[in-house]
């Protein structure tokens, strides 16, 4: 198989795959997009640097960067969630 060939069969699968897990109900699963669209970056780069389509250059870098931070706040320095909380009152509370 060509170079260029297993470039975008590369593409075909990563960046659509870390799309569909970025849009994931599932934290488990959101986590993983940006992994996913980090491992596509090297192909998309490649695929610039042979065929000089400097905008898409412009858009693979923006796009990094996009993976980079969210390996930043799902991988290197995550957050508990914020959710809301049940306030459960005592019995012999007042305020009911």
């Amino acid at each position: 198989m060509p170079s260029d060939q297993i470039v975008q069969t590369a593409i075909a699968l990563l960046g659509p795959t870390a799309i569909w897990l970025s849009q994931s109900r599932s934290l488990r699963f959101q986590r993983w997009a940006c992994i996913v669209g980090l491992m596509s970056q090297p192909f998309w780069f490649w695929a610039v640097w042979d065929s000089g389509q400097w905008g898409v250059a412009v858009v693979a870098v923006v796009c990094a960067l996009a993976w980079l931070k969210g390996l930043w706040v799902h991988w290197i320095a995550p957050r508990q969630p914020l959710g809301v909380a049940t306030v459960a009152l005592p019995p012999e509370s007042r305020l009911k």
